[in-house]
């Protein structure tokens, strides 16, 4: 099947800061995929690259197999069929809600233009605020017209630049949930940039991560959760408690029992990071179980986070996180047993904190 997009070998320079290092990334058609990554490492440069809003320095670019950009041309985003969603939508304050979305639809007949307009609108739950001014509505609001005006044309492929991030949470949490029924219903190919991973797990079939320019890990979120190949992929997407061991025998002791080295000489340092859910308390202690004291707890909601400490096996002291569903509050000073889910225990040759 041919990519709906793809960009091939691409890279820019801004001055000496290299934003993209011979970046290659496809989306298929219908399919989501999410830019994932930190505050600078390339993900906007490179949806900006897909759209022709930064020109092409190194690479190639194809919208259904077609080149759009290499070295020797470049089409203009209005020729690229591409739809955007930007984090300040951008809508015009001097129109109204359904002369915003009918905006690109300057090649059909006035009449149909409203039409199409007022039809969009209407899937997306705006058709009662079409004669409406951007300023009249709220920022959710705002936020399904630009995706209605992105949508109008019927572009090949929607590009979507941290689209959610100026709404409070629980909108963005509504939002973001009728945006995706939206594309899914519609079979709309769609590039979506965030730092939130969260966000990418909820909207993605597959997520790229990227890091300084590349893409370190992509798969469906599942993949990145449960299998990730390296401590920034496994520190990304939770919060995760992290000490170093050494490698005995096969394999890594650790407060709650050995875990598997697999490939890894005796004596090697190694990275233990272990979500807060793969940490299962309980109040019943067997004879010859491990056991933690709680520092403190905290409700948060569907979930309790405890404050451990625990001891490894040199008498150190090991502050750590736990994470249990529902209301778990023990007092400050207990002691609990502990057993670890290892499917959420990763272990990495060490490398240095970045």
């Amino acid at each position: 099947m041919t990519p709906a997009l793809s960009l091939e070998a691409v890279s820019h320079q801004f001055g000496p800061v290299r934003a993209l290092d011979h970046l290659d990334l496809s989306v298929a058609p219908g399919e989501v995929v999410c830019l994932l990554g930190p505050s600078g490492c390339g993900k906007s440069t490179a949806l900006r690259v897909a759209a022709g809003l930064e020109e092409l320095q190194q690479g190639v670019v194809r919208i259904d197999g077609q080149v759009v950009a290499d070295a020797r041309s470049s089409l203009p985003p209005d020729r690229r069929g591409v739809g955007l969603v930007f984090q300040d939508y951008a809508l015009f304050p001097h129109l109204r809600v359904i002369d915003n979305v009918a905006f690109g639809l300057r090649d059909m007949p006035a009449q149909k233009r409203r039409g199409r307009a007022a039809a969009i609108l209407a899937q997306l739950g705006m058709e009662a605020y079409q004669d409406a001014f951007p300023h009249m509505l709220s920022g959710g609001q705002q936020q399904r017209v630009a995706l209605a005006r992105a949508l109008a044309p019927g572009p090949k492929i929607l590009l979507l630049d941290e689209p959610f991030s100026g709404l409070d949470a629980r909108l963005r949490d509504q939002v973001r949930d009728e945006t995706l029924h939206v594309l899914k219903e519609g079979g709309t190919t769609t590039l979506m940039v965030t730092h939130d991973p969260e966000e990418a797990m909820f909207m993605a079939d597959r997520i790229a991560l990227m890091r300084d320019g590349r893409i370190v890990q992509e798969g469906a979120p599942a993949d990145l959760y449960y299998h990730p190949v390296n401590a920034f992929v496994a520190g990304f997407f939770s919060q995760i408690n992290r000490f170093t061991s050494v490698v005995a025998n096969g394999r890594i002791p650790t407060p709650f029992g050995e875990l598997a080295a697999p490939a890894l000489a005796d004596g090697v340092l190694v990275d233990v990071l272990i979500r807060p859910e793969a940490l299962r308390l309980s109040r019943e202690r067997p004879p010859n179980g491990s056991v933690v004291r709680v520092i403190t707890s905290r409700m948060l909601g569907r979930t309790s986070l405890i404050h451990l400490c625990a001891g490894d096996l040199e008498g150190h002291h090991l502050h750590l996180h736990a994470r249990m569903p529902g209301r778990f509050l023990p007092e400050e000073g207990e002691i609990l047993a502990v057993s670890l889910d290892e499917s959420q225990a990763f272990v990495f040759p060490a490398e240095p904190l970045k």
